[in-house]
Order: structure tokens, then C-alpha cells, then sequence
């Protein structure tokens, strides 16, 4: 990634990770950015540290600008290592600076991962720092996605730099908005939020009440482009992403040893379109759990379907109803039921749909369960069932 002078005096100067490909289960098919931020005034200010393997890179972009060693402020707005991992190899050439982060969850994040050997200085809500012409102001936003995350602004420059917020895993040479295909962009952040911040709902709705009382030239996030002529756009999304409402939509989610449970599974999709519901079929042995996190996030219905193996559903069923779980916010309202075939056990389905109960869905359908291979006359039962819940 090339220095970029975002406004006079202000350089993104972070890195591409162009071949990174799973982020926690999470697939990352276009990469993922690690961004940095730096100010230079009468105290030079980085913001953000990048991944620790990219932690030359990092340095050698801010030498196009200035000697690291003149950092005075590196503000971390989150400890995770993405985030964070470089913070040890710009303090051993900044030596004199000073580690800004929350009080107190940052400060006990960053002294647990890089000791105490550093100065640090915690802000809490509503706390200021004054840079010289510039001024930062930050606002805690606590477990979005970590009990430590904030976002900082700068009044003077109108510039939000977002943290988790508002980001994508989007590997690009280009650094705004307005650079690459839109809708690529906004496909990006919705993966993003399904995937890290859908469980953290309402933290995301506090964070975008504090976002509309600021003026916004511009959305500098740690992962992604910069949003600065689609202000509207994201802000839109995300107020469609944290709402509670959802979409009549549904999405049936199996995986079929011997196309029995898959042709229960092009049934219920047939019963949702008879009903004028649009659905997506996802067959877990092809469509990544994290796509299928992005289809579900405002979808009304789900439907979850595997065979019996061993007494129990299947392993990739598991591992998404797992994966279901770290992410479903509480007072989630969607509405569920479970399916599959079984040749003499038959526990996956029941199993299934206690996984849905738990997760406090709606059970709309008693679960459904076809012994062996369903006949044709049975997959028209599944159907019509579907189509008349």
C-alpha cells in the first residue's frame, strides 16, 4: 500500500495483506488491509498499529513522511494483534512515545500483551487530546467487539477514525470509496459485521447514535477503504444491519450424505416460494459458514437440515450452529425449524432443534424428519407444510 495524504498533513500508511484468506473462521476472500493512520502537527500521532509481521512495512511508509523516531502519541484504538501487533517494533524506534488507549480496559489489554515497560496514558469518554493545531477526541465503544475498543475523532479535520467500525476485509491498492465498485465495498462491510459485530447489536447501535453527533468529512476504519464520498451509504447499512427488524427472507442451511436431507432441503425452498419468500439454499459442504452468516443477517427465517451420523447431525452442521451461536445477538427474532432424513437413530434433527430453541428462535415447524429417502409424495408434503406454516 502506498502513503496516501488522506487531508494536508494526515497519511494512511498501513498494509495490504493481499494473500489472507481466514480471520477466526471468518473467510477472507479479498484479503484484508490492516490501516494506520498518521498526523503530523506538533505532536506526531500515529494511529493504529499494524499486524506484527508488517510491522517494516508500517515504519518504512511513515520514513516517506517523517523519522519514527519523532512519534510522540500512538493511539491504539484496539488491542487486538491486527490491530496492535506492531505496537513493540514502533516503540523500540519511537522511544519517547506515549501509547494512548482506554481507560481501563485498554490499558490492562495492551499491559497483558506488551508488559509494562511502555508510557501509556488511558482516556476515558469525552476526554481530549490536544496535538497543536489538532485535536483528538475519543469515545469508548466497549465490546464492539472487545471490552477495550474506542473510536478517536478530530474535530478539525472532520475525520472519524472508526476502529471495527465501518470496516471491511477488502484487500485493495486503493485507499477511498469512491476508487472501486460500491457495491463491492458495501458487500464487504455487511460480511464484516455478520461475522464480528452482529452478537454486539446493541454496543453497534451505541456507536452509531455517537457517529451521528459528529461532523463527518470522513470514515477512516482499521480495516478496508476509507469512506468519504458514501458517508450516507454505510451509515444507511448500518442502521439496517443493528435493527432488530428483519427481512421476509430465508435462508435453509443443510448437509446430506446421500441427497436425502438435500432433497428435503430443495423442498422447504420450494414451500418458502410458494408462500412468496425469497430463500437461499446453502449447502454447507460449499458455501463457507461466514457467507452464510452474511445471507442470514436480516434474514426472518432459517432452516436447518442434516443427516444422522454416529447418533448426532453432521460435523459441519455442528461447527455452524456453533459458529451460530458466538453470533446470534440476545432477543434475536427469527424464526426456525429443523429438518433431515436418518436411516434407524434419527437424533440430528431433534438435536437441531434444540440448538434453535436455545438460541431463543421461533419454533415455527415441528421438526421434520424422513426416514431413508423421501418419496416424491413426502417432498410435496414438506412443500405444502412450508408454504402453509
Amino acid at each position: 500500500m502506498k502513503v496516501v495524504e488522506l487531508k494536508k498533513g494526515i497519511y494512511s500508511v498501513g498494509s495490504v495483506d493481499w494473500n489472507a484468506r481466514s480471520f477466526h473462521g471468518y473467510s477472507t476472500n479479498r484479503g484484508i488491509t490492516y490501516n494506520a493512520y498518521l498526523i503530523i502537527d506538533e505532536k506526531i500521532t500515529l494511529i493504529d498499529a499494524v499486524k506484527a509481521g508488517f510491522a517494516e512495512d508500517l515504519l518504512d511508509r511513515i520514513a516517506e513522511i517523517i523519522d519514527p523516531a519523532k512519534i510522540d502519541y500512538l493511539v491504539s484504538n484496539h488491542v487486538e494483534m491486527d490491530h496492535s501487533g506492531a505496537i513493540p517494533a514502533v516503540m523500540e524506534v519511537a522511544k519517547n512515545a506515549t501509547i494512548v488507549t482506554s481507560a481501563p480496559s485498554g490499558l490492562k489489554g495492551l499491559k497483558a500483551h506488551y508488559g509494562e515497560g511502555y508510557n501509556y496514558l488511558g482516556v476515558k469518554p469525552g476526554e481530549t487530546l490536544s496535538l497543536g493545531k489538532r485535536t483528538l477526541s475519543f469515545v469508548q465503544t466497549p465490546m464492539l467487539h472487545w471490552p477495550d475498543n474506542m473510536i478517536t475523532y478530530c474535530p478539525e479535520e472532520k475525520i472519524l477514525f472508526s476502529n471495527d467500525a465501518y470496516g471491511q476485509h477488502y484487500a485493495t491498492s486503493k485507499c477511498f470509496d469512491d476508487e472501486v465498485d460500491l457495491s463491492i465495498a458495501l458487500e464487504e462491510a455487511k460480511k464484516y459485521y455478520a461475522n464480528i459485530l452482529m452478537l454486539y447489536r446493541a454496543q453497534a447501535q451505541k456507536a452509531l447514535e455517537a457517529t451521528k453527533g459528529l461532523d463527518i468529512d470522513m470514515i477512516a476504519p482499521s480495516h478496508g477503504v476509507i469512506w468519504r464520498s458514501h458517508i450516507k451509504e454505510i451509515l444507511k447499512a448500518y442502521e439496517e444491519y443493528t435493527s432488530e427488524e428483519t427481512n421476509e427472507e430465508a435462508v435453509v442451511i443443510y448437509d446430506s450424505m446421500w441427497h436425502s436431507t438435500e432433497s428435503m432441503a430443495l423442498s422447504i425452498v420450494e414451500g418458502f416460494a410458494k408462500r412468496g419468500i425469497t430463500a437461499q439454499l446453502c449447502d454447507l459442504k460449499v458455501n463457507h459458514i461466514s457467507d452464510v452468516m452474511t445471507m442470514l443477517l436480516k434474514a426472518k427465517y432459517i432452516a436447518v437440515g442434516s443427516s444422522t451420523l454416529n447418533n448426532n447431525m453432521l460435523p459441519s452442521v455442528a461447527a455452524f450452529l456453533t459458529y451460530l451461536r458466538g453470533l446470534t445477538p440476545k432477543g434475536d427474532k427469527r424464526k426456525a425449524f429443523a429438518f433431515g432424513s436418518y436411516g434407524w437413530g434419527g437424533q440430528s434433527v431433534g438435536l437441531i432443534n434444540d440448538e434453535l430453541a436455545n438460541l431463543g428462535y421461533e419454533i415455527i415447524l415441528e421438526p421434520i424428519k424422513i426416514n431413508y429417502v423421501p418419496s416424491k409424495e413426502q417432498l410435496r408434503e414438506i412443500e405444502a407444510k412450508v408454504a402453509q406454516f
